[in-house]
Formats: C-alpha cells, structure tokens, sequence
C-alpha cells in the first residue's frame, strides 16, 4: 500500500526555519522539518492527530508541536512570513462543502413562510388552486 506523504521543499523550508523557536529547554527535539511535514499532512487530510503515520515520527510529538506552536503565536508568524514571500495568498476561500448547516437554515421543509402583514392590508395568497377555490365557495355563497 503506497501512502501519499508530505513533505516540505526545501525552499519551504528555508523559509520557515528562520522562524522556529531556538534553544527550547528540555527533551532533545524531534527533526523540525519532519514534525511540520506531519502536522501539514494532518491538516491535510483530516484525519486524528493519533493516527499520524510513523514517517513523521510519534503523534503525540505532532500533536504537541502543533497545540504549543498554535497557543504560543508561532504558526501564526510561520503564516506571516510565508505571505510576505508569496509562497501563500493572503486571503482565502471558503468552500460550502467544509461549512454544516442545519438543514432548516436554509429553508428546506417547505420553504421560507411569507407572514402576511396586517396592518399593511395585505392579500393572503393561496397555497393551492384546490384551497383558493374552496375559499372562493365559501365567498360567493354569502
């Protein structure tokens, strides 16, 4: 089974390292390069930061860079920098696919329901012919 992996160019790369953080106390690090190809794939593709694959190295790593980095404003000067180089727009689009909306939001069952204002005076529609013409009986008989 061949995966499709990741991985970061090197000229990616050139542009991104500049911004890691340096000198960081404790365990001696995971590969920088090989962690951010990981988190990138993940994002990617959707899928559990658990079920990262072994390339990138542990998931708990993965996911650790990622929520350290997040809270600390790391990736969002990560994100400047690769606008500033034009390696990434600046502005985005949103497809619908990745937005859930109750199905009701937009109307579904049944439509938008139009209130008729009365102090307006307006004129009520009718929903169907059969209804208008028993509405129209009930009119002509009084």
């Amino acid at each position: 089974m061949s995966r499709s992996l990741f991985w970061l160019s090197d000229e990616a790369w050139a542009t991104i390292e500049p911004h890691l953080p340096q000198n960081q106390p404790g365990a001696r690090r995971v590969d920088d390069r090989r962690v951010i190809s990981g988190i990138i794939h993940m994002l990617k593709c959707g899928g559990r930061w658990a079920d990262v694959p072994p390339e990138y190295g542990p998931p708990t790593t993965v996911y650790n860079r990622w929520n350290r980095w997040s809270r600390r404003g790391i990736w969002t000067r990560i994100l400047s920098a690769l606008t500033e180089e034009g390696w990434i727009a600046e502005t985005a689009q949103i497809d619908s696919s990745y937005i859930k909306v109750h199905r009701c939001a937009g109307g579904a069952k049944g439509g938008v329901e139009r209130t008729p204002s009365a102090s307006l005076g307006a004129v009520v529609q009718p929903r169907s012919m059969r209804s208008w013409m028993s509405s129209a009986g009930r009119f002509a008989s009084s």
